[in-house]
């Protein structure tokens, strides 16, 4: 059996990765990073001008293309999203209804802005020249900022039916979207996963936010899958009762998973979060593949209704592993190479590098050092 130690020098992994007896390079793969875009519309309320027969502004929003938010005949009628809080929109996209009068829609103006008392001065998105029955089209935004998305049609005598609004926003850079999410409980349908949908919950709270239910010492956790180097976590309180609920509420980063994450090192407390607002918590850095929220203490209930973690990453540290086969094959037989690399993946993975895939871009050379035998001593035996 010939044995080989080979002795592996991880460098700074975002260059590649070298072995003793060959080089072999690696790809990552980072999820949550390359911005998520995720129509919005749901999250807010509506209104509009006139309804004719109770077709009022809600049906522009029920996610059925049958049914239509329709004013009565009248002056400029419109119809207003309001969002609860400034967004970035990358787009609007309008359905028109399938049966009758597609031209009704034409000439209609789409706006976005915060003023709610004149929003006919909200800068306009873009005119709508035409929609074929039924169809569905996109009016590009650009990242106009506003809380509120009106759609109007300016004349008199004119009437305004929507079957379908979207308002899509891209979400950039949160390291939390899409990771695995767990809590020590869940009370009803508030599962750990609402916390991390983008949705502040400030419409539907039951359907946006994570909750436990009353205990001692409740958490939440996310799995960033690698470790990064966290600069700000953002934390968004619920809107509809019990913003005290968070008071006390400690933000922990590190890497390991001992009293579920809890006795990693803490990036602040919470004192108070006012109802529906976003704060921000700075982190200065932290370095963790755990982010984890906790309330000390017994008979409480952590709410949270979005957690946003925003950092640099995956960071792949200098490490040192000595790996010792014992095999009558070598390096130079593919199944060694691919068993190695299995070897490897698994030692990565136990450091938290889980989105590293590892391949060979050079075929390793057989190195076997053999110990030489010892000078050969002659004696002659006294007789």
């Amino acid at each position: 059996m010939n044995q080989e130690v080979l002795v592996i020098n991880m460098r700074i992994f975002y260059r590649s990765l070298s072995l003793l007896l060959g080089f072999f390079s690696f790809q990552m793969k980072v999820n949550g990073t390359d911005g998520a875009e995720v129509n919005i519309a749901a999250w807010g309320t509506v209104s509009q001008s006139t309804s004719l027969n109770n077709l009022n502004g809600i049906y522009a929003l029920d996610g059925k293309n049958y049914t239509c938010a329709h004013t009565l005949t009248q002056s400029d009628p419109w119809w207003m999203l309001d969002l609860l809080k400034t967004y970035s929109v990358n787009r609007v996209t309008i359905t028109n209804r399938f049966d009758c009068c597609n031209t009704r829609i034409n000439g209609s103006e789409i706006r976005i802005g915060n003023n709610s008392s004149d929003f006919f001065s909200n800068p306009v998105c873009a005119v709508v020249s035409t929609i074929p029955a039924g169809a569905t089209y996109s009016y590009s935004c650009d990242g106009m900022e506003g809380r509120y998305v009106t759609v109007n049609i300016p004349g008199d005598s004119k009437i305004l039916t929507l079957c379908e609004v979207g308002v899509y926003v891209i979400f950039q850079d949160n390291l939390s979207a899409g990771r695995n999410v767990t809590q020590s409980s869940t009370y009803g349908l508030w599962s750990a996963e609402h916390a991390i949908d983008f949705n502040p919950g400030l419409t539907k709270s039951w359907s946006a936010c994570s909750s436990t239910k009353v205990q001692t010492n409740p958490w939440w956790r996310v799995d960033l899958s690698s470790v990064y180097r966290v600069s700000s976590v953002v934390i968004t309180n619920r809107l509809d009762c019990c913003p005290e609920r968070i008071n006390g509420a400690e933000i922990r980063i590190g890497n390991s998973l001992e009293n579920n994450g809890n006795n990693n090192p803490i990036c602040a407390v919470i004192s108070s979060i006012p109802a529906g607002v976003s704060s921000t918590y700075i982190c200065n850095d932290m370095e963790g593949r755990y982010m984890n929220l906790s309330i000390p203490g017994d008979s409480r209930i952590l709410t949270l209704c979005e957690v946003e973690v925003y950092g640099e990453g995956p960071l792949l540290k200098k490490t040192l592993v000595k790996i010792k086969l014992k095999s009558s094959s070598t390096l130079s037989e593919p199944e060694m190479r691919a068993q190695l690399l299995s070897q490897l993946q698994s030692v990565l993975e136990e450091r938290g590098f889980s989105d590293v895939t590892l391949k060979w871009s050079q075929p390793p050379e057989m190195e076997v050092k053999r110990k030489e035998a010892a000078p050969a001593q002659s004696a002659r035996r006294k007789r």
